[in-house]
């Protein structure tokens, strides 16, 4: 059973640090910021707390928004190893148990999966709000990734590891990741590598299969920059077909990034979505 949510706030700070344990004790860490309908925001690989901040920040005068790091991504708890989708299912059940009513749900990226999931297993869920869900990127053959992660961040080889994720799992162009390859991770940059590898092992015990979602019959808005490279519009086409409720809108002139460069239009367009009392 979860715990009660222990919170605190930091001086000067408008939003609030909580904590609670998850179905199976692991410590899951949260913001909170403003009041309303409670909003709970999901970040994607290698994120955290600070992931939706930007966007959440335009959202705080009409809804109470939650935020927390999934399981693996300080400071929450590791969690059990190796992880699946079912165990942020039940992180977010918790999280939604200790806000005592049903919540809107947002995912960016891999937390859009982890919505999806939470979504068709039943959980209180008004609504969904989808960036970029890397539905392709699942199943068997992701297997050797995770174990080439594994040996390039054993041996000290953060590039590398980075390089990996971008090529194998992002897939992003050769071009784009030459002009995005900025060369060594500076010291003092938090280890994601524990959240990406429990990620990698979600996704590779996961299925392909994109019809399933059609299960998923809460309204539902899927976002996505107009440049994003594929095969992710592809995917998130074939995502659009299956869901019954789906409103789908694409960002002129972005990228996957969007949350992160245009917060404040990522921010109007989820509000324009959701419901208010």
């Amino acid at each position: 059973m979860p715990s009660e949510i222990k919170s605190s706030q930091p001086h000067g700070d408008m939003s609030s640090f909580a904590s609670f344990a998850s179905f199976d004790g692991t410590s899951i860490s949260c913001r909170r910021l403003g009041s309303g309908p409670p909003v709970v925001m999901v970040h994607g690989s290698g994120g955290g707390l600070h992931s939706w901040q930007p966007v959440a920040e335009h959202l705080a005068d009409r809804f109470e928004l939650w935020t927390p790091a999934r399981r693996g991504y300080a400071p929450s708890g590791p969690g059990r190893s190796p992880k699946r989708f079912a165990d942020e299912v039940g992180d977010l059940q918790a999280l939604i148990a200790e806000i005592g009513r049903p919540v809107h749900l947002v995912g960016m990226s891999y937390g859009a999966t982890v919505a999806l999931h939470a979504a068709a297993a039943g959980l209180p869920v008004r609504s969904l709000v989808l960036w970029e869900p890397p539905l392709y990127a699942a199943g068997e053959e992701l297997t050797p990734v995770l174990a080439e992660f594994e040996e390039l961040v054993a041996n000290g080889d953060r590039r590398g590891a980075d390089r990996l994720l971008a090529e194998k799992v992002a897939r992003v162009p050769v071009a784009l990741l030459d002009s995005m390859d900025a060369g060594e991770p500076a010291d003092g940059e938090p280890d994601e590598a524990p959240g990406w590898r429990g990620d990698l092992a979600s996704m590779a015990a996961d299925s392909l299969d994109v019809g399933r979602w059609s299960a998923v019959t809460v309204p539902t808005l899927l976002m996505r920059g107009a440049d994003t490279w594929q095969p992710m519009p592809a995917a998130l086409d074939r995502l659009a077909t299956a869901l019954p409720h789906v409103t789908l809108i694409a960002f002129p002139g972005q990228l996957h990034f969007a949350p992160s460069t245009v917060p404040e239009a990522v921010a109007e367009e989820i509000a324009r979505f959701l419901p208010r009392p």
